[in-house]
């Protein structure tokens, strides 16, 4: 075996719910529809000869409590790694912009407030126009 390339982590993340709003009862989307989402993505990108991000899609729970009140929320986490071989020449402010362009196509697919993004060491959170206060009434910044 021989190193193919090698380059520095980058490492991404976007997280998001399925459920409209913050409805920790509601049934989320399956697999395949959250799949699917991401993949139109990727051949958008693709069609417009522009980098992909390749990453793995994990099903998960978001645990949050606020004075007088918990919740619990079904989320999708799409994570990966800028590829050293397929990537190796896009800078971060590219990667950063295809992460808020597909956040923004999650938050609307699935009528989210929120999409939770993190790239390297930065973390950000973005919030759609129109969408719901969170449970314990806090607007958005």
């Amino acid at each position: 075996m021989k190193i193919l390339a090698a380059g520095i982590r980058r490492s991404f993340a976007v997280t998001f719910g399925t459920v409209p709003g913050y409805a920790q009862f509601g049934v989320p989307r399956p697999a395949d529809e959250v799949q699917a989402a991401v993949h139109r993505w990727m051949r958008g990108r693709l069609e417009k000869k522009t980098f992909i991000l390749t990453g793995v899609l994990s099903a998960g729970q978001v645990l949050y409590a606020w004075p007088g009140g918990a919740g619990v929320e079904p989320v999708w986490t799409f994570a990966g790694e800028v590829s050293v071989v397929y990537c190796p020449n896009v800078g971060d402010s590219d990667v950063v912009a295809a992460l808020n362009e597909l956040a923004g196509l999650l938050a609307e697919e699935f009528k989210q407030t929120r999409v939770y993004v993190s790239y390297r060491d930065e973390a950000w959170v973005l919030e759609r126009d129109g969408g719901q206060p969170s449970p314990s009434g806090e607007a958005g910044q």
